[in-house]
């Protein structure tokens, strides 16, 4: 069965001068046009493609990758406004619309906003939400502490940044703990830390045992944080730049970077120390 919205993987049933039909089951043939269709693509191959509806509302294929599938979130730029609702840039040739019914506030163009996109079976096709949180925390959240879990940084709080886990709960990670920039509507990996009595979860941006590292190495973090995971002082600068800005030796420091280097937190350069990424 299709599933619309999403990437399929479907079989080619035949070639014509502007495209290929594909296997939709139920769904009758579908198009793929001619400029998405692989080379050498031959009836009975399989194609892997993105399904959704074009301009006229037929349902078509495409090999190009959208920012979002039905079930995901996004953070996506308002591009137009409609008597039915906003237009979003979604990166395909048919913008996403948000019905009216489905904002939270009336959107405005050139704008970005967390969305959620599914599939609305009453008009059959495809939109998008801001009402974030009725797709949210709708099952219990059976998180173990140290779990890797795929996070979407979605707003920034008075504690920290708020952020959706799995594509199904909320999450916070804390100020505190944060060693370098978040964006808003940016992906990575997190790290459960507890999922409290009250379900809310916290969460680790470095894997346990990171946010215990104390002294001269908990320092050299928080720089790290402060200039945006780079600085400018590796174990090769002068002692007296090391001095002015940990007022430390040379070899405390060193020794410093050994503990963070081990551990996989950080690269040391020429001239800079790096915290590494999705770490």
């Amino acid at each position: 069965m299709v599933e619309i919205g999403k990437f399929n993987t479907l079989t080619v049933v035949k070639i014509v001068d502007f495209g290929v039909y594909l296997d939709g089951g139920e769904r009758g043939e579908i198009l793929m046009p001619k400029e998405y269709v692989p080379a050498n693509c031959f009836p009975d191959d399989e194609v892997k493609a993105f399904v959704y509806f074009d301009s006229e509302d037929r349902i078509v294929a495409t090999t190009e990758e959208p920012y979002v599938q039905v079930g995901e979130f996004a953070c996506l730029k308002m591009v137009a406004g409609s008597p039915v609702g906003a237009f979003l840039d979604w990166g395909l040739r048919k913008d996403l619309l948000v019905p009216f019914r489905e904002q939270r506030e009336p959107m405005e163009e050139g704008r970005s906003y967390l969305v959620y996109a599914y599939f609305d079976q009453a008009s059959d096709r495809i939109v998008a939400s801001t009402k974030i949180d009725k797709f949210l925390d709708q099952v219990f959240p059976s998180y173990k502490p140290g779990q890797e879990v795929d996070i979407l940084v979605a707003r920034k709080t008075d504690l920290g940044y708020a952020v959706i886990v799995n594509n199904a709960h909320w999450g916070l990670i804390y100020d505190n703990e944060i060693f370098q920039p978040l964006k808003i509507g940016q992906r990575r990996k997190a790290y459960i830390k507890r999922v409290r009595e009250d379900e809310k979860i916290d969460l680790a941006l470095q894997p346990a045992g990171y946010e215990k590292i104390e002294g001269l190495a908990g320092k050299i973090l928080e720089k790290l944080k402060d200039y945006d995971g780079v600085l400018d002082l590796s174990d090769k600068s002068a002692p007296e730049e090391i001095y002015r800005l940990f007022e430390c030796s040379k070899k405390n420091y060193k020794k410093a970077l050994g503990t963070l280097l081990k551990q996989g937190l950080i690269e040391i350069g020429e001239t800079e120390v790096r915290l590494l990424p999705n770490r």
